[in-house]
């Protein structure tokens, strides 16, 4: 008996001992599927993550091959620097027609047709041109070598020169004579102060051939002022057409006045005849009755009708 028991106590303790490491390991195996799903989950999370990101940059990669496409020539510089001269231009609340117009062909045949030309009133326009390039201000920003931004700068300030060159040989100013000279409108500001600051000689340059350069800011500043003047002017104008008529009117007034006077003096004139002409046919009258009876007649002459007896009947 004592054995028996000895025998079946280890047996138990065994058996429960492989109960709990079945457990533990079941617990273990739920765990780990766990640990794994957790894992698959995060990879796929990962995934989608670096596949967004690479659409981004790809996307961005294409932005870039387009911005590059666009300064690589003036018409694609034309389109995106005349954009952003038309949204600046709304924005300060100048309306198309009104304060400016876009690609006008002031000379005929093409010769002198800058991106816009304010209104200022009087006849007198300002031409605007927005196809400065800006790609090498672009690569300059970009890059982190000094030498390699001072290079890229120096080239757009070259690559200013060269279009204010141009505009200066298309002699805007004989048919755009506000300001005898052309505004060159660049998209960005920043662009404008780093080639001033790369060239200090280049504002007096540009000046010298009547090309005045502005970013948005500072073509904000040239469209307020335009803008004020065409107001000024019209309003002038509009001054000017209301004492014109003011004075027209007087003068109207002054005819209809004369003319209702004498013809006053007129009826007078023929209402005092009338009377007198009445006077007279009532004496005629008069002196005609005798006759009437002697004659025999069997009627009298008819009464002199009177204005009132006319105007009752």
């Amino acid at each position: 008996m004592g054995s028996a028991s000895a025998t079946s106590a280890p047996s138990a303790v065994l058996a429960t001992a492989a109960s709990v490491v079945a457990l533990l390991l079941a617990a273990a195996v739920v765990m780990l599927w766990r640990l794994y799903q957790d894992g698959m989950r995060r990879a796929d999370a990962a995934a989608r993550q670096v596949a967004a990101e690479r659409a981004r940059v790809d996307e961005q990669q294409a932005a870039l091959r387009r911005y590059e496409v666009a300064f690589a020539s003036i018409s694609g510089r034309g389109e995106l620097g005349e954009q952003v001269l038309v949204e600046t231009a709304r924005a300060l609340g100048l309306r198309e027609g009104l304060h400016f117009t876009l690609q006008t062909d002031l000379a005929g045949g093409g010769a002198a047709k800058p991106d816009m030309v304010l209104l200022v009133g009087g006849g007198r326009t300002v031409p605007v041109d927005a196809k400065a390039s800006l790609a090498c201000w672009a690569e300059a920003v970009e890059t982190d070598d000094p030498d390699e931004r001072f290079d890229a700068l120096r080239v757009h300030v070259r690559n200013l020169r060269s279009r204010a060159a141009e505009l200066a040989g298309k002699g805007y100013q004989r048919w755009a004579d506000a300001i005898y000279g052309t505004v060159m409108f660049v998209p960005s500001d920043a662009a404008v102060v780093a080639a001033l600051d790369t060239d200090p000689e280049l504002l007096r340059w540009l000046l010298d051939r009547r090309v005045f350069l502005c970013g948005p800011t500072g073509f904000a500043v040239v469209a307020s002022a335009a803008m004020f003047a065409a107001t000024e002017r019209t309003l002038l104008e509009d001054v000017e057409q209301v004492r014109a008529r003011a004075a027209s009117a007087h003068r109207a007034a002054d005819n209809a006045v004369e003319a209702v006077n004498l013809s006053s003096t007129h009826l007078q004139r023929f209402l005092s005849a009338r009377r007198r002409e009445l006077e007279a046919l009532e004496s005629f009258r008069s002196s005609v009755a005798p006759l009437s009876e002697a004659a025999a007649s069997p009627s009298q002459v008819a009464a002199v009708r009177r204005s009132d007896e006319v105007t009752t009947t």
